[in-house]
């Protein structure tokens, strides 16, 4: 009877020493999981929420930062350098901003923070006309055009910018400051040849102008080699808490992933957190999205890649065309590798 009870004792032993070992295997039965109380972190966006911010959404409601011991508030902005600034006054931990931003805020030492992870691979600059109008679809006929735009946006040096690129006479290209209101109007009435905003436009274009009527002509499909838009953080807070950074972007990147494998379902989460945006629009943005969040560079690395030599370029380009006041940050000051996941998404 010893020996029996010994036995049992052992098998015990050995069946409560396989839980644990297959809980740790899993992560159901972590006990410092569970009992480590989660992050409180800030993300503040670049403008109001619209269907281009879903993966966040998605990555909020399925979880993933909530799993990476992260409970995030995300906030709208009001622009890039708004975002950055957010950071700087310690409003968020996080933002989504650009380069063109961040380059021109660390020349100016208004700015400490780095590029975590690039979300659009591509820069999302577009001009929209009318087949039966000025119908610009090659960067030939930029030159000699009429383009509405925005008091304050440097979209226009990066249009000119792009026409030196295609030996096109930038000096041609003749830019008017009209109301983001009022541009669409304009250009179904025949009083501008043409628009300039970001890709995602092109989906509530469509919905504006005849069908078939529309002429899209994106840039970053004829040559604009520029990065745009990523996940930014500050020096200091990467220092204090780096752990806490990479569990931000392996989880949005997570919300990427998920929301460029399923439009309709992304636009289905972002809808329990944001109220009034039109579903159709916000699956058209998403699917514009994933041509931008996508290249050659992420199919080999994962979601979120940086490339040294990219941003190298986009540097230049904004030195060249844009133009740089005060100290021009070197390229490797912009962003940081540390923080992808190793396991690319």
């Amino acid at each position: 009877m010893a020996i029996e009870s010994k036995r049992r004792q052992t098998l015990k032993a050995l069946v409560a020493g396989y839980a644990g070992i297959a809980g740790g295997m899993w992560g159901t039965s972590s006990a410092s999981a569970q009992d480590k109380a989660a992050v409180d972190v800030t993300f503040t966006l670049d403008f109001t929420t619209l269907g281009r911010h879903a993966p966040w959404y998605v990555a909020l409601g399925k979880g993933y930062f909530k799993d990476a011991g992260l409970n995030v508030k995300i906030i709208p902005g009001q622009g890039t350098a708004q975002a950055i600034q957010a950071l700087e006054s310690d409003i968020a931990q996080f933002a989504f901003s650009d380069v063109v931003s961040l380059t021109l805020a660390r020349a100016r030492g208004a700015s400490t923070a780095r590029f975590l992870a690039m979300n659009y691979q591509s820069a999302p600059y577009a001009i929209f006309s009318l087949v039966q109008g000025a119908n610009v679809t090659t960067p030939a006929k930029l030159t000699g055009l009429e383009v509405a735009t925005g008091a304050g946006s440097f979209t226009p040096k990066v249009v000119q910018g792009f026409m030196k690129q295609q030996r096109l006479d930038p000096a041609s290209i003749k830019f008017v400051n009209v109301d983001a209101a009022a541009r669409v109007g304009m250009l179904l009435t025949g009083k501008v040849q043409s628009i300039e905003n970001f890709i995602f436009a092109q989906v509530g274009l469509e919905r504006a102008v005849p069908p078939g009527q529309l002429a899209t002509l994106l840039l970053a499909d004829h040559g604009l080699e520029f990065y745009a838009n990523g996940i930014l953080a500050k020096d200091a807070f990467l220092k204090a808490s780096p752990d806490v950074a990479r569990a931000f972007v392996k989880a949005s990147l997570q919300g990427w992933r998920d929301t460029i494998a399923d439009p309709e379902g992304a636009a289905t989460l972002l809808a329990r957190y944001v109220q009034g945006l039109n579903r159709d629009v916000v699956v058209g943005e998403i699917k514009l999205l994933s041509a931008l969040a996508q290249n050659a560079s992420t199919r080999q690395h994962g979601l979120g890649w940086i490339d040294a030599g990219r941003m190298k370029t986009s540097l230049d380009f904004i030195a060249q065309n844009i133009g740089i006041t005060g100290t021009a940050p070197a390229s490797s000051d912009l962003y940081s590798l540390d923080f992808l996941p190793r396991v690319p998404a």
